[in-house]
């Protein structure tokens, strides 16, 4: 199955990737989750309530996309994103109402973004990076159910370091449960941005031997790399956990291999 027969978000005028050249737009679900859900860090905008002040608010938040009602659900299939804060935070508190023609929830856009490499061309033009970004639209509500809500507290925890909410003082207490909010937001459209390959210059500039002689062109590969792990003055382990260890050995050979890939197109 292609991407284009993938499930996937429509494509209306707001999501839609326009570009010259080779089409770098993605709509399935499949690619744009699972953009999401490998990025440490989402940018969450929102509308402010001030109508003196004309600019929408970004915060760096905490999130994964899943499906409460269905937990098994794959990444090619309808998910809801969930993001994690503070309860006393401006966004966390804009959620929690709802305006006459925001009936559905806080209006929120969700950007989302990979570098896989830098793209070296022989002119400054024809630079570029290789990367993997997503930018979602749907509406946040607070999440209320205490199950829903302690369930994707998990899958968030999990989703920064593979099996650490297992390996923690758990549950939460009241307090903390209190003071944790949890929005889910129902996405209405999305899309992802994909640049791979090798740079790409003019036909000129390619026939000037003089120019190519004197000028690297290439890919330089770009990953996220976790170091060894650090204990605390406080820590009492003797050892660093297998979970993270191998976590951290997984992670880093993952984003090399996939750096790599976005160059050649194989492993």
């Amino acid at each position: 199955m292609t991407h284009s027969e993938s499930p996937s978000y429509p494509k209306l005028p707001r999501n839609t990737v326009n570009r010259y050249g080779k089409p770098r737009g993605k709509y399935d679900f499949e690619t744009i989750h699972g953009i999401v859900n490998t990025c440490p860090v989402l940018h969450v905008s929102f509308p402010t309530p001030d109508p003196s002040d004309p600019f929408p608010a970004m915060i760096p938040m905490l999130g994964f996309m899943a499906c409460f009602s269905n937990p098994q659900a794959s990444l090619t299939e309808p998910l809801e994103l969930y993001l994690h804060g503070y309860i006393s935070s401006r966004l966390m508190r804009l959620s929690g109402t709802s305006p006459a023609d925001e009936e559905d929830g806080l209006p929120l856009t969700i950007a989302a973004t990979h570098l896989d490499g830098l793209v070296l061309a022989l002119t400054p033009n024809h630079h570029s990076y290789n990367y993997r970004s997503a930018v979602l639209h749907g509406f946040g509500t607070p999440v209320t159910d205490a199950d829903e809500k302690l369930w994707a507290m998990e899958k968030i925890t999990n989703n920064v370091v593979d099996d650490r909410w297992a390996n923690t003082r758990i549950p939460p207490t009241k307090t903390e449960m209190t003071s944790t909010q949890i929005i889910k937001v129902r996405v209405v459209d999305a899309s992802a941005k994909v640049r791979a390959g090798w740079p790409s210059d003019d036909r000129a500039d390619m026939k000037n031997d003089e120019l190519r002689a004197k000028t690297w062109v290439g890919v330089v590969p770009t990953w996220v790399t976790y170091g060894a792990p650090v204990p605390s003055p406080d820590n009492k382990l003797s050892k660093v956990p297998g979970y993270l260890a191998d976590f951290v050995k997984r992670e880093n050979t993952a984003g090399e291999q996939n750096a790599h890939i976005a160059i050649t197109g194989s492993k």
